[in-house]
């Protein structure tokens, strides 16, 4: 489930448009080989006012990691709005700089911004990155390196993995990012000062350094050295092996549903988890992009909305969700945000992403580690419903493209980050499980999330009634491999290793009305009414309004006038968590936090139930 998202297109109309509408002016075009370079032109001049565009090339043979144009503009003309860059003016002097999705250029792209003016005037004095725009300073002229980042420290550690942080180095042009080694191995590029690098072993002494960057490739000394010896695994909050608890916070709950990170910490599930998967980001023209830019680092929260009690100011430069899981990692420092992008609504968004994964890839990372939120985020998670088969829409990218989508996505994360994915749990013959290869690509995940939920439901408006989250297999079930121990048994005999593997939980429940059998099987005449959508309905209203009244396959239904309801509670839960144990599994997951009730009772029950 999702909702519509984007970032919105900025558009300026003049009174009316000249010839010289598409006009190249006096910014010099890129010309040089072997250089950054830029050309700027305006796309529309009506003599009192402009619209214009800048567009940077990377002539060189290796990525350009952050650009700045700078340029001057006569008395009388002004730069207003500006989409695609940001924008810094001192006098008449103009400053852009990229923007958190552009701002890493491949060897021979190129990456755009626009704005629209007033006046009549153009740029002067044009320079990318410090160099004149149309490349006529030498390559090398910036051959002066940033200094060595200083005051290298770790600032938390668990079982599998370090934190660091450090003080930021400086340049003659302007460091455009950092990478952590790990010995002689690059664990992690980011962008800001600080790095968790994960997929460690336990008590394990690991040494880490880090190394500043600028826009030339010019590349610092080495920080100094911290040696961190990981944690053993058996305490301390670390998950360990098995006991992962991770929950969806889903980011238009904030609206209609009135859930937000505060609700995690005052009803206890911040203190059981291990993971956070914040969703949905969208995937659009082949890259990842934010879902709802207001609620995710706008909204301004109230001191008592917020999870510290400190109320948000007009100014300050991180707001919303982000913000907010920013104050809750303080409060639990072992506590892992993923920011998940895809899911049932978005995902018809990864067939042109397949097309070019890489590209793909450097965009969700360049979103991911954006400067403003890269400390919230932990890594990715992916939620492709479904590769090579069919969801709300058919995707027709082949076999292998989930596999080489996951494979361009672990190069660019690298091991310094998560990259996990919630995966189709149909294991019919034939089904959702056999159209892609999910088994070649466990090797570049740290786990799957199989969605062992939303087997049957009202879809099928006629029936019968079945459990939407059968554990095992059942007389009368209405199709063969539809519950969690085929999915998971067929999983592990494609190769999928049990340690990298969760089992799904669904904090709600499917119904339907017009009912007369008790037991599953039933025929029925439509879809249950629920608060939010027909057919589905939270645990924390079922518990109440349709108490359980039998249980089926390891799962509970219930039966309350003419409507018939299947969900799990925290009985049936503790059962799934000693069958997720005594498979070998890494752990559970769970859609999602706002169906709990307000004192955490399912997510009590996984975490009693994981140990």
């Amino acid at each position: 489930m999702s909702g519509p998202g984007g970032r919105r297109a900025i558009a300026l109309a003049g009174a009316a448009t000249l010839a010289v509408a598409t006009a190249l002016l006096t910014a010099p075009p890129a010309s040089s080989a072997g250089t950054v370079t830029a050309t700027c032109k305006k796309s529309s001049d009506w003599g009192t006012g402009f619209e214009g565009s800048c567009t940077i090339t990377n002539g060189t043979g290796s990525a350009v990691n952050g650009w700045k144009l700078e340029a001057d503009m006569p008395s009388g003309t002004s730069i207003g709005s500006v989409w695609d860059a940001a924008k810094a003016v001192s006098g008449n002097h103009y400053t852009f700089t990229n923007a958190s999705w552009n701002g890493t250029i491949a060897a021979g792209a190129s990456a755009s911004f626009g704005f629209g003016g007033t006046g009549s005037g153009w740029f002067t004095g044009c320079t990318i990155n410090g160099a004149p725009c149309d490349g006529s300073g030498a390559p090398g002229d910036d051959t002066q390196a940033p200094t060595a980042p200083s005051g290298l420290t770790s600032t938390g550690k668990t079982a599998t993995s370090v934190s660091l942080s450090w003080n930021a180095a400086t340049d003659n042009v302007g460091v455009t990012g950092y990478d952590v080694y790990n010995g002689g191995t690059k664990a992690t590029s980011v962008t800001g000062t600080g790095a968790t690098i994960g997929r460690l072993s336990a008590k394990t002494a690991y040494t880490f350094t880090v190394k500043a960057k600028d826009a030339a490739g010019n590349t610092s000394p080495a920080s100094n050295s911290v040696s961190v010896t990981t944690d053993d695994g058996t305490g301390g909050g670390d998950p360990g092996s098995g006991g992962k608890v991770i929950g969806y916070f889903a980011e238009w709950g904030v609206y209609q549903r009135n859930y937000h990170i505060k609700n995690i910490e005052t009803s206890g599930s911040a203190g059981k988890l291990t993971h956070i998967n914040y969703s949905f980001g969208n995937v659009t023209g082949g890259k990842c992009a934010v879902g709802d830019g207001f609620a995710a680092y706008d909204k301004a929260y109230t001191a008592d909305q917020s999870v510290d009690g400190v109320a948000d100011n007009w100014d300050q430069p991180l707001r919303g969700n982000f913000n907010q899981l920013r104050k809750l990692k303080k409060l639990h420092p072992n506590l892992k945000v993923l920011w998940s992008f895809g899911g049932w609504t978005w995902s018809g968004g990864f067939g042109e992403a397949a097309q070019n994964p890489a590209a793909f890839a450097e965009s969700c990372y360049n979103l991911v580690e954006d400067p403003r939120w890269a400390d919230v985020f932990d890594g990715i998670d992916i939620d492709w419903e479904y590769p090579n088969a069919c969801g709300l829409t058919c995707d027709t990218s082949g076999p292998d493209a989930f596999r080489r989508l996951m494979s361009a996505l672990r190069a660019k994360f690298g091991s310094g980050n998560l990259v996990t994915t919630a995966i189709a749990a149909d294991a019919a013959d034939g089904g959702k499980i056999d159209a892609t290869d999910y088994a070649g690509s466990a090797q570049y995940v740290d786990w799957y999330n199989p969605m062992t939920y939303d087997y049957f439901g009202a879809w099928n408006a006629q029936g019968p009634t079945a459990p939407h989250s059968p554990l095992t297999s059942y007389p009368g079930i209405p199709q063969a491999g539809f519950d969690s121990a085929d999915t998971i048994a067929k999983l592990k005999a494609k190769g999928v290793p049990a340690g990298k593997l969760l089992l799904g939980i669904g904090f709600y429940g499917r119904g339907w009305t017009g009912v007369t059998q008790s037991e599953p099987g039933g025929t029925a005449t439509g879809t249950a009414p629920g608060t939010y959508e027909a057919g589905v309905e939270d645990y924390k209203v079922l518990k109440g309004k349709c108490p359980a009244t039998g249980t089926v396959a390891g799962t509970a239904y219930a039966k309350c006038g003419s409507e018939w309801w299947s969900y799990d509670t925290p009985s049936t839960i503790r059962g799934k968590m000693a069958f997720a144990k005594d498979q070998g599994l890494a752990g559970a997951f769970f859609w999602e936090l706002s169906g709990d009730t307000p004192d955490g009772e399912l997510i009590t029950a996984m975490r009693g139930g994981l140990g």
